[in-house]
């Protein structure tokens, strides 16, 4: 299970500590179903019933997947690609087809990248959008379908999983028309809070993602972190930042020293910043990758501006540990560490950097789970959530709407000459 560590936090709260009578509040809202936007928190509760028919057609069409495509394109933006990508490129199933991500903007030069990436190789399309109508995803889709039909014909029908609205939206109504296997997004799960769905878990499972074992753990995270006490580390995460944050800590960076990192830290800087970026207030969520950063961000890090927090998201046992070698006449200076193991070695680099970032004026949370495997990544997928809900409410807004997300939406509609608009 999850575990968080606030010693590198506490010497910049009062003695008072975080407020964990507020995550109390907070939590209880959520429960109760009191709070704002409590039409979209089913999320909670996917774990649980997703498990069983759904999770069975799931897999079957993942199996099909592999068995005909060496690739499968993933169409969708924001949540709809996020945390699938997240989860793959942190677990790193191996035997499965090549996963490509489109739908995530608009440029040429990236999809002229794709195509030539797909080649001519056998592939899969899985188009995830709710509404079907947001135009990256919906460009994308258009230009990979033809692609599919010019070369599998009337057979293109069904390498098309669409996973969208169970009963309305112009993606739903095409794949009625054509016969496309579809999965739903549930009405009360929004969009960053939907990777233990069908969003998330058929990618998952086509790229050979053990989602059986996934789902699982996160039902059992899911019962843990609705412990009410201080104790549970979703409220200690929680109640931290928000104390920083009312101590002027704006900025929240999360790090991880393992590379495979990078989307899961993406997929929470959307979790975060569309939840809690609102109303004038909120935490804005960065993201860095050590140790490289270090060597570049690590400055600004270490010496700028004290308006930072820091959380460190790390694994307690490597999958695969490599024993620094000994040298005969120690040529590069290293041989006091032969025979170590580079995750020992980590390790102590990170108590390093912790230390000094935290005499800097830089407060440190830990967060950390037993292993990089697709276990720890629905723990803290599930630990995420319930802290950014618990977090949000504790901030005083909706973490469930994304009004501003609209804005620029209707601007490039009116300029791009939509009908209607």
């Amino acid at each position: 299970m999850v575990k968080v560590d606030l010693s590198g936090a506490m010497g910049f709260l009062d003695s008072t500590g975080p407020d964990y009578g507020a995550a109390g509040q907070a939590h209880r809202a959520l429960a109760e179903g009191k709070g704002a936007g409590a039409d979209f928190t089913g999320w909670r509760e996917l774990p649980r019933r997703v498990q069983g028919e759904e999770l069975k057609q799931i897999t079957a069409a993942a199996e099909r997947i592999r068995d005909t495509s060496e690739v499968l394109v993933v169409v969708g933006i924001g949540g709809s690609y996020l945390g699938a990508r997240a989860g793959i490129e942190l677990i790193q199933p191996k035997n499965g087809p090549e996963v490509i991500f489109a739908g995530t903007g608009l440029s040429p030069d990236a999809l002229v990248s794709k195509l030539e990436q797909l080649g001519d190789r056998d592939f899969s399309i899985n188009v995830v959008s709710k509404s079907g109508t947001t135009l990256e995803p919906a460009a994308a889709f258009r230009i990979f379908r033809g692609l599919l039909e010019k070369k599998y014909g009337a057979g293109a029908r069904r390498r098309i999983y669409a996973t969208t609205d169970k009963a309305r939206g112009v993606l739903k109504t095409i794949a009625d028309k054509e016969g496309y296997e579809s999965f739903v997004v549930p009405d009360d799960v929004g969009g960053r809070f939907s990777v233990l769905s069908a969003v998330g878990l058929l990618p998952l499972a086509a790229a050979g993602c053990d989602v059986h074992t996934m789902v699982g753990a996160a039902a059992e995270a899911m019962y843990e972190l609705d412990l009410r006490s201080p104790d549970n580390p979703a409220w200690q995460y929680a109640a931290t930042r928000n104390a920083l944050y009312a101590k002027g800590k704006k900025i929240e960076i999360l790090a991880s020293y393992e590379p495979s990192f990078r989307y899961m830290a993406e997929w929470w800087k959307q979790l975060y910043g569309e939840s809690e970026g609102k109303n004038g207030v909120g935490i804005y969520p960065a993201s860095v990758e050590y140790n490289a950063d270090l060597h570049s961000m690590g400055q600004y890090i270490q010496d700028g501006p004290r308006t930072l927090m820091e959380t460190v998201v790390s694994f307690d046992r490597p999958r695969k540990d490599y024993e620094m070698p000994f040298v005969m006449g120690d040529p590069d200076g290293l041989n006091y560490l032969a025979g170590r193991g580079l995750g020992e070695i980590s390790r102590v680099a990170m108590e390093a950097v912790k230390a000094a970032h935290v005499a800097g004026g830089v407060p440190n949370m830990g967060v950390s789970v037993p292993r990089r495997d697709e276990e720890g990544f629905a723990e803290l997928v599930c630990f995420f959530e319930m802290a950014c809900a618990i977090s949000g409410y504790m901030l005083g807004v909706n973490p469930f709407d994304q009004p501003g997300v609209e804005a620029y939406k209707k601007n490039m509609f009116r300029m791009l000459g939509k009908p209607g608009t």
